[in-house]
């Protein structure tokens, strides 16, 4: 009988000041929802890149060379943080989010990853890839109030950094009463330029 591994995904770690000042600029959004909304850690902010789901622990090993080989074809992507938003909508927010500006270098990587995991098997994503930085997950329906409140503080978010997607990481998440916890399987590097 094989083992397998609960809920991975493979992530963009962010640099250490911009998950600092991106909590920072959060706070309006975190006094407008506080206790409505489970809101992750600035040690655990990134950008999930692919969502794996239920993995067989003998997947791993093939992913890292996987993840390896597509990491291998891109130098560092620049990354570009700015304006706030919901899952599906800040009507009816189930996911609250920084967003990540599209560009032609983060596409290819994210289609060189989508590619590498078809390829072992691991279904594709199936709808376009929208990168954003998951700042909280709403656990129940909001009050109206609260809605207002969230759409409110989300408009006026003033807040806009770069960095650098430099690696990848393969990650494991724990679901607890607590929010998730993640655990970093592995991490491989991009391209040095």
């Amino acid at each position: 009988m094989s083992s397998s591994m609960r809920r991975l995904f493979v992530a963009i770690p962010l640099p250490d000041d911009v998950r600092e000042a991106l909590h920072a600029a959060a706070a309006p959004l975190r006094d407008a929802a506080e206790a409505a909304v489970t809101w992750t850690p600035a040690e655990r902010l990134h950008l999930t890149v692919k969502f794996l789901g239920d993995t067989e622990e003998s997947l791993v090993a093939p992913l890292q060379d996987a993840l390896q080989s597509a990491a291998a074809g891109h130098v560092d992507v620049p990354l570009v943080l700015r304006g706030a938003g919901a899952f599906p909508t800040l009507r009816r927010p189930r996911v609250v989010w920084v967003g990540v500006e599209p560009s032609p270098r983060l596409e290819l990587l994210y289609h060189d990853i989508e590619e590498s995991c078809v390829r072992l098997g691991i279904p594709s994503e199936g709808r376009p890839f929208r990168p954003h930085v998951t700042l909280g997950r709403v656990k129940a329906r909001l009050e109206p109030g609260v809605v207002r409140a969230l759409g409110r503080a989300a408009a006026i978010l003033d807040f806009e950094s770069e960095g650098t997607a430099s690696s990848l990481d393969l990650m494991q998440s724990t679901l607890t009463r607590q929010g998730p916890t993640y655990r970093r399987l592995f991490s491989v590097p991009l391209r040095a330029s």
